[in-house]
């Protein structure tokens, strides 16, 4: 009974993912759905995603949070629409709890909508919500472990970002490990090594990030 209650509940999930998908497609709109651990440098990544790309594309973020509104207080700062989403306690994002936050934005005026998913390893990677692609962010102050602990977030990245490249001297953390890992698991995956202290990566990121842009509303002509 379990299973089906469970079934029920992600077949509706993915009815609303698709009608979001189709109406943010309409607007040529890609959708990142931005994905990681707590601590793992999401918000950190996006605000340095924003200063390099916001005079190329117009943006918005949506913030998924148990409670506060601190991470949607750090994105404002730097002039882009953000909407915060609060679950209560709930471990994930939904496709209805983005539809809603959809309805405060402008779509005519984007290019990107990055979603910064409720800090987990395991929830948010079963929910679709309407995304194009789906980033996981592993941190070297987390281990290389957790491709194989948590499976199915790294199998779903197009992209996976390894943060925080520039603590690499001070953790026992197995670059070759995790890359092994991560390929072994996703072997079509982007692995982008990046510091959000030093900037290392963040070219290649934005690079394939706007790379992933122009291709979507090529498609569209």
């Amino acid at each position: 009974m379990q299973i089906k209650v469970m079934t029920n509940i992600l077949d509706r999930n993915d009815q609303i993912a698709g009608e979001i998908h189709e109406r943010l497609s309409a607007a040529n709109i890609f959708v990142v759905n931005l994905l990681g651990s707590p601590g793992c440098g999401k918000t950190s990544l996006l605000e340095k995603t924003i200063a390099s790309l916001k005079d190329e594309l117009s943006m918005a973020v949506i913030e998924g949070d148990l409670f506060t509104a601190k991470d949607a207080q750090r994105i404002e700062q730097h002039g882009i629409p953000v909407v915060q989403i609060n679950t209560s306690g709930g471990c994930h994002l939904d496709a209805n709890m983005v539809n809603s936050a959809l309805e405060a934005l402008d779509l005519e005026k984007l290019d990107l909508i990055v979603i910064e998913n409720v800090g987990n390893l395991v929830c948010p990677g079963e929910f679709k919500i309407g995304e194009d692609v789906k980033v996981t962010i592993l941190s070297t102050t987390e281990g290389e472990d957790k491709p194989l602990k948590y499976p199915t977030i790294f199998k779903q990245a197009s992209a996976v970002i390894l943060n925080k490249v520039d603590l690499l001297p001070y953790t026992n953390f197995d670059m070759p490990a995790a890359i092994h890992d991560i390929t072994s698991i996703n072997p079509q995956a982007v692995i982008i090594e990046i510091s959000c202290q030093t900037n290392a990566g963040l070219e290649l990121w934005c690079d394939w990030l706007k790379k992933q842009v122009q291709m979507k509303q090529a498609r569209s002509i």
